[in-house]
C-alpha cells in the first residue's frame, strides 16, 4: 500500500489506536513492546487508545502512562503442544464483541493504526475496520509460525497459506519486520517484498531502574549464576543449555541457572534429571517487569535464545550491561553491524558444545566477560533505543496518515 505524501497540518498530534491480542500484564516481548511504544506515542503528545483482550483480573478499561487501555472479552486456546504453545487468548467470537470493536474505533476516530501480531483475530478485525474506512495500518510481524516438529511445522505452513496469508492480502497492511529471520519469512509465507525494517525497542530508561531485590540473597546463590529470561517454549526450549550443562559444571561445579518466565514445554527439565544436573537449574516463574533490572543485575551470563533468534529478552539484557549468548547471524538486524565476540556472542542454533565452550570462557575470564558486556551494552543503546525506534514509527505513521 502506497504512502500518502505529506500535507498540511503535517505537524498536528495524531490519533493512534495501538491494537495487540497481547498487552500487560502479561507478560512477554510482543506485549511490553506494544505497551512501550504506546507510553512513547502518548509522551510525543499523540493520543492512544490501546485494545486488546481480557488477560486474568486485569481491569477492562484503565488509563496508564497517557493512554487509555480497553479490553474485550476473550477465550484461551488449549495447550496443544506446538512450539508457539503458551497462553494465547483471542477475542470471544460474538457479534457483539466485533461491534464493540468498531464502536471503539468509531468513537476515537484514529488517524492512523499500529497492529501487533500477523495471526491475531484482534489486528484481522482492525486492520479490516482500516481498509473499509481506509485508514492506514503498520503490522509488526512479532512470532514466526515455525516449529521443529515436522507435523506441526506443515500445519502451520497449511494455515499461513490457507488463512493468515489470504486475510493479511485483503486488510494490506504495511508490514514491520524485526530482523532478518522474520523478513526472510514474511517473503516467503506472505509474499512481502517492501516493508519497513525497525529493530526491536528496548526501553532503556526502564532497565536503569535500581534493583529492587538481591536476586542472590533470594536464592541462596554465592557462585556463577546463568539467568535465562523468558518463557521456556518449544521454539524456546533450554535444551542447549541443558546439554551444555555436564562439561560447565565440570568446569565451575557451583554454577546455577535461573530459568525466569513461565514453562510451557518442561522439556529440559526431564533432560536436565537424565544427565544428572537438574540440581543446577533453578524455575522461578513468571516475574513483573520491574523485576527484570533485578536478576539482570544478579546476572554473570544471560543465555535464553539458543534455538535460533535474539529477542527482546537478549537485547534487554545487553542494554542493561550483562553479558549475552544468541544464536543468530550477524546480519540479523540490517542496518546494524553486529561482529561476533566483539559487540555481540553468537552460537549456531541448537550448538550446546559452543555454548559450553562460550559459558567456561566468559566465566573463566571475567575481564573479557565484562568488556563483552560494555560493548554489547553501547551497541544496543545507540540502535535499539526505545526513542530511537518509536521515532521512526511515529515517523512512517506520520507519511502514511498524510502529516
Amino acid at each position: 500500500m502506497s504512502a500518502p505524501t505529506a500535507g498540511p497540518g503535517a505537524n498536528r498530534p495524531m490519533r493512534i489506536a495501538v491494537v495487540n491480542n497481547f498487552f500487560p500484564p502479561r507478560v512477554g516481548g510482543s506485549a511490553h513492546m506494544a505497551a512501550s511504544l504506546a507510553q512513547r506515542y502518548a509522551a510525543e503528545g499523540h493520543e492512544v487508545l490501546a485494545i486488546t483482550a481480557a488477560y486474568a483480573d486485569a481491569p477492562e478499561t484503565e488509563e496508564r502512562d497517557g493512554y487509555r487501555v480497553v479490553r474485550l472479552p476473550a477465550v484461551r486456546m488449549p495447550r496443544l503442544g506446538w512450539s508457539i504453545d503458551f497462553d494465547l487468548s483471542f477475542v470471544t467470537p460474538h457479534p457483539r464483541t466485533r461491534w464493540r470493536l468498531r464502536r471503539l474505533l468509531d468513537e476515537f476516530r484514529p488517524d492512523a493504526l499500529h497492529l501487533h501480531g500477523q495471526f491475531f483475530d484482534l489486528t484481522w478485525l482492525a486492520g479490516r475496520y482500516a481498509r473499509r474506512r481506509g485508514l492506514p495500518s503498520l503490522l509488526t510481524v512479532h512470532t514466526l509460525l515455525i516449529s521443529e516438529r515436522r507435523r506441526y511445522d506443515r500445519l502451520f505452513r497449511l494455515l499461513d497459506a490457507a488463512l493468515v496469508r489470504p486475510i493479511l492480502t485483503r486488510i494490506a497492511p504495511r508490514f514491520v519486520i524485526l530482523d532478518k529471520l522474520g523478513l526472510d519469512y514474511c517473503a516467503k509465507r506472505y509474499g512481502v517484498t517492501d516493508p519497513e525494517f525497525f529493530p526491536i525497542p528496548v526501553d532503556t530508561e526502564h532497565l536503569d531502574s535500581a534493583p529492587r531485590t538481591d536476586i542472590r540473597a533470594e536464592h541462596g546463590i554465592d557462585g556463577p549464576l546463568i539467568v535465562s529470561l523468558g518463557h521456556v517454549i518449544p521454539l524456546r526450549n533450554r535444551l542447549p543449555l541443558v546439554e551444555a550443562m555436564p562439561a560447565i559444571l565440570a568446569r565451575h561445579p557451583d554454577v546455577k541457572v535461573l530459568v525466569v518466565g513461565r514453562v510451557y514445554h518442561d522439556a529440559f527439565l526431564k533432560r536436565a534429571k537424565e544427565l544428572g544436573v537438574a540440581d543446577a537449574f533453578v524455575v522461578t516463574g513468571a516475574v513483573p517487569k520491574d523485576d527484570v533490572p533485578s536478576y539482570l543485575a544478579a546476572a554473570d551470563i544471560v543465555a535464553h535464545d539458543l534455538n535460533g533468534g535474539c529477542g527482546t529478552a537478549s537485547l534487554e539484557a545487553m542494554a542493561a550491561g550483562t553479558a549475552t549468548i544468541a544464536s543468530v547471524g550477524e546480519d540479523n538486524y540490517p542496518g546494524v553491524e553486529l561482529r561476533n565476540g566483539w559487540n555481540v556472542l553468537l552460537v549456531e542454533p541448537d550448538d550446546a558444545e559452543a555454548v559450553a565452550a562460550n559459558v567456561i570462557e566468559l566465566l573463566d575470564k571475567p575481564g573479557k566477560r565484562r568488556a563483552l558486556a560494555a560493548r554489547q551494552q553501547a551497541m544496543v543503546r545507540n540502535n535499539f533505543a526505545l526513542d530511537v525506534v518509536a521515532a521512526e514509527h511515529l515517523r512512517v505513521l506520520a507519511k502514511m496518515a498524510g502529516r
